[in-house]
């Protein structure tokens, strides 16, 4: 298991650092696209979509495409990501309180809609993210992977507490405290490098310390480490309904695709939203 992980993260860094170095913001779209697509044929699976997943996923790439024929890859309408916020942080508490057993009860089509609007949101987002510079996404996306890292060590070492039992037994609160204190840190890190080297364009950071002061970042940072969580238990809760351990094989080592950006879902959108004020 451990040999197969590595070898699909190489493979996957090795498809990944060529798109996000070049400054041209197509390929990376492309290659998202691609992946964004076959996070809603697995969505849809999870959602009991039946023979119609592989059609789900293929209108939400074609969705993907016409966003990028349309040049909202720099250009989205602001309103995306405002709705996005508003979805994730109302939507996101009503699905996390009705619960693994509340789940099935909401209509299908409904089911489908809401992950695949939610996947085409985070696709635009990221790529609009690539748009602004590749210190803004690596920033942005490092402020999830060392969420996830942080809280992963910091649950194991100190969880006691259980964050949400029924939908995801092995996270407590003690890892996502750390996985906050993880990524202040991160940012605080990122942001003294930052206006040191003068790395060319703005990191997320910079621009909200920028905007909004430094005790401004550390809110608007620990408000990201927590929709990201929301985020990973809302996909944790529909694969329990579905009986599913992982999203699908499709990365082995690794399970689906929405096992590996379940977290960033909500986090590119609601960041877009705050750095667009």
């Amino acid at each position: 298991m451990l040999k197969q992980r590595i070898i699909t993260a190489f493979v996957l860094l090795a498809l990944l650092l060529p798109v996000l170095i070049v400054k041209t913001v197509w390929p990376f779209a492309a290659l998202t696209l691609v992946a964004i697509a076959l996070a809603g044929w697995e969505w849809s699976r999870l959602n009991d979509a039946g023979p119609l997943a592989v059609a789900l996923g293929l209108a939400l790439g074609a969705a993907c495409g016409i966003a990028l024929y349309a040049d909202w890859t720099t250009t989205a309408p602001r309103v995306a990501w405002w709705s996005a916020l508003a979805a994730w942080v109302l939507g996101g508490v009503w699905v996390l309180r009705g619960g693994v057993a509340g789940w099935p009860r909401v209509p299908r089509p409904l089911r489908w809609a809401i992950g695949l609007v939610a996947l085409w949101t985070a696709w635009l987002a990221l790529v609009n993210a690539k748009a602004i510079g590749l210190n803004f996404i690596l920033s942005a996306f490092l402020l999830v992977w060392a969420a996830d890292i942080f809280a992963y060590f910091g649950g194991r070492a100190l969880g006691k507490r259980k964050l949400a039992p029924a939908i995801s037994p092995g996270k407590s609160w003690e890892g996502v405290w750390s996985g906050m204190a993880g990524a202040l840190l991160v940012a605080a890190t990122w942001l003294a490098i930052d206006n040191v080297a003068g790395l060319g364009d703005e990191s997320f950071y910079t621009i909200v310390a920028n905007r909004f002061g430094y005790l401004g970042l550390a809110l608007v940072v620990v408000f990201l480490v927590a929709m990201s969580v929301v985020g990973d238990l809302f996909e944790s809760l529909v694969k329990r309904s579905a009986g599913a351990k992982d999203s699908s094989t499709l990365l082995p080592g690794h399970g689906g695709i929405l096992d590996r950006i379940d977290g960033l879902l909500p986090v590119f959108p609601i960041a877009l939203a705050l750095v667009m004020l």
